[in-house]
């Protein structure tokens, strides 16, 4: 059945949707990224206690009491270590931002396999423990999977026809 131009161009302004949103989950991480860089060589714990403090939380609950012990227990190198993955985790999902600005099929197989990963983790964590944000979180990433799949699937039956 072939696709009117209208379709194609709601297609295409939907793809772009899907670039924006992952660019700026590049965007979001590479900027905590660069945080944690900011963090190597200070005293982590007396950050997290001025956190809290200025948060107005008490720091024997439970919440801020597990993050207050993490800052303690954080070094030079875990903060390294988690800007570097940060770092690479943003430069994937912004050259994915890039692919899908642009239409490039491999975006689109990058897109669809990276979320379709994370899939079973958001079910999983859904049927642990039932949120609205849990929910809205796998319902977009699953819309996102489902939309790169079709393109792709649409992309290669129109493959497939011109070949026979």
């Amino acid at each position: 059945m072939p696709i009117s131009t209208n379709d194609v161009s709601a297609g295409s302004r939907t793809l772009r949707g899907v670039a924006v949103f992952e660019a700026a989950k590049g965007l979001l991480v590479l900027f905590s990224g660069m945080g944690l860089f900011e963090l190597i060589h200070r005293d982590v714990q007396q950050l997290a206690e001025q956190l809290v403090a200025h948060t107005h939380l008490n720091p024997a609950n439970g919440y801020p009491r597990i993050f207050l012990d993490l800052a303690g227990k954080v070094t030079d190198a875990n903060l390294l270590a988690l800007a570097a993955l940060a770092l690479a985790y943003a430069a994937i999902r912004l050259a994915e931002s890039y692919g899908l600005w642009f239409d490039h099929r491999w975006a689109q197989w990058l897109g669809a396999v990276s979320g379709g990963i994370y899939l079973p983790i958001e079910i999983y964590e859904l049927f642990h423990q039932i949120s609205l944000l849990k929910l809205v979180v796998l319902l977009v990433n699953l819309a996102i999977v489902v939309l790169l799949v079709r393109r792709l699937a649409h992309y290669h039956n129109r493959i497939m026809s011109l070949k026979s």
